[in-house]
């Protein structure tokens, strides 16, 4: 089974869907003359602007959502992969495909708020509502649907679980069994309660785990402020240069630098526009800025602690693609979340496994939560002409859950082998759709910012941009201009 999925994701993960996603983020990134530089301060300020509706959810929220899903065993267990892999260079290429990534990110997020829908009295949208409302290509948007449904349902939940299992085990010695169904106990507790409760816990989770878990990133970094140059020179040399230490895997460390941050950051992926499409905003443009900060906040604050981490302790190994190790720091210490329980060791010795396995559960839940959301708002487009959508809604929890379980008693090799086709697949599917709805994404940003100028707080209108099929926008200004 693992020896298919691995010659599968030879297919999906060639060279071909790394070379797009850096090129879409640089195609995106310089027609819009580098928002995510340019508009740095409109990204925080847009992120507590709005209000949550009875249709939608705050901007704030809908971060937290998004940020949820982004903010996940892949911060973690993704960036030791990275590393244990792609070797130290492979962090630089997270923190260009997380850099050029948030123009793509905008880019779907504001689509997603152009063509949203209200279903069962909430918004509802992503690429498969905007690939037909925008691209007119309902099978298309019925793939990316169907895509959609078997990764966030079937496929990545177990990543996500296998990682909280794995690390309760090393630092508690708890059996994934029981791991697997604490884990997903609670998570019924809350995907039973719908979006709302969603938002609402992702709200109160997400920004203490990720501030404490910078925190003692901080800690550690300061700890060992004489090699931070050492280290970003060992980062830097062994992403370009063929004679460096790890040299002679550079094409891996842009392999696994480009997989593992995608996986983290999900820009371009198409699941952070379907949280960006729930939130109750005046102008798409405002929710694509929050989407793109959603994408530095995961990889260029939080990977990057686990990657500093990682590599000042010299708690790693990486392997040299033959079957033995260019380092081997950590014998015998399979890539995971293993690397940075030995990270945070190194500091606190009784403390370090027991702190990354509480932080990975509070990582990896708020994703399995997001993973809900994304999975309910694709069968919602699947089966939007069926009467009865909680008994079909009911039927996704309950499949999600108990792959959660599956995924908690699992093999690691297998879960993230599934979980890679399943991002492979949506990020194929999506990139091609953003890219061919560029010029209504660019519209976005133009109106927002010309809006602005004036002084003016931005109103989407889309007959105004020329964009058709929008008309929920109508009553949505209705709202706007009571």
């Amino acid at each position: 089974m693992e020896a298919i999925l691995n010659a599968l994701n030879d297919i999906i993960w060639s060279q071909w869907l790394v070379w797009l996603c850096l090129g879409a983020g640089v195609y995106f990134s310089v027609l819009m003359k580098f928002p995510q530089v340019r508009l740095f301060k409109d990204m925080v300020g847009q992120l507590f602007g709005g209000q949550s509706s009875d249709s939608g959810v705050s901007s704030f929220q809908s971060f937290a959502m998004a940020l949820g899903g982004r903010v996940g065993t892949g911060n973690i267990a993704g960036v030791a992969s990275a590393i244990g892999f792609g070797g130290p260079g492979a962090v630089f290429w997270m923190w260009a495909i997380a850099f050029l990534g948030a123009g793509s990110a905008y880019i779907e997020a504001a689509l997603a708020q152009v063509w949203k829908e209200e279903m069962d009295g909430e918004y509802r949208g992503g690429p498969s509502y905007f690939i037909e409302k925008g691209l007119g290509q309902k099978w298309y948007a019925m793939i990316f649907a169907v895509a959609a449904v078997v990764s966030m349902g079937f496929f990545l939940p177990g990543i996500q679980a296998n990682s909280i299992a794995n690390s309760m085990d090393n630092a508690f010695g708890i059996s994934p069994v029981i791991t697997g169904l604490i884990v997903s106990g609670l998570l019924g507790l809350i995907i039973f309660g719908g979006v709302k409760r969603i938002g609402k816990v992702a709200e109160l989770i997400v920004p203490f785990m990720a501030i404490a878990y910078i925190v003692v990133a901080l800690i550690i970094i300061v700890m060992n402020i004489t090699q931070i140059p050492s280290i970003l020179a060992l980062i830097f040399s062994s992403a370009f240069s063929t004679r460096a230490a790890f040299g002679a895997i550079i094409g891996q460390a842009i392999m696994w630098g480009v997989r593992r941050g995608i996986y983290s950051n999900e820009a371009g992926q198409g699941t952070g526009p379907m949280a960006a499409a729930a939130a109750e905003v005046s102008h798409p443009a405002k929710q694509g800025l929050v989407q793109a900060f959603s994408v530095y906040v995961d990889t260029l604050f939080v990977c990057s602690a686990t990657a500093f981490m990682i590599l000042i302790t010299g708690s790693y190994n990486v392997a040299d693609g033959a079957g033995g190790f260019l380092a081997e720091n950590l014998p015998g210490v399979n890539p995971g979340p293993a690397f940075t329980q030995a990270a945070v060791g190194n500091l606190m010795p009784k403390l370090g496994g027991a702190f990354v396995a509480v932080a990975l559960f509070f990582f990896a839940f708020t994703t399995l939560m997001a993973y809900y959301y994304y999975a309910e708002v694709n069968v919602a487009y699947v089966t939007r002409n069926f009467k009865n959508h909680k008994l079909i809604f009911n039927i996704t929890r309950i499949t999600l859950l108990v792959m959660t379980f599956i995924g908690a008693i699992n093999s690691a090799g297998t879960v993230w082998a599934l979980g890679d086709v399943g991002v492979g697949a949506m990020a194929w599917l999506n990139i091609i759709a953003i890219i061919l709805l560029t010029k209504p994404g660019l519209a976005t940003l133009k109106d927002y910012e010309e809006q602005k100028a004036k002084g003016i707080d931005p109103v989407f209108d889309p007959k105004k941009l020329g964009i058709k099929n929008a008309d929920l926008w109508h009553k949505i200004n209705g709202k706007v201009k009571a």
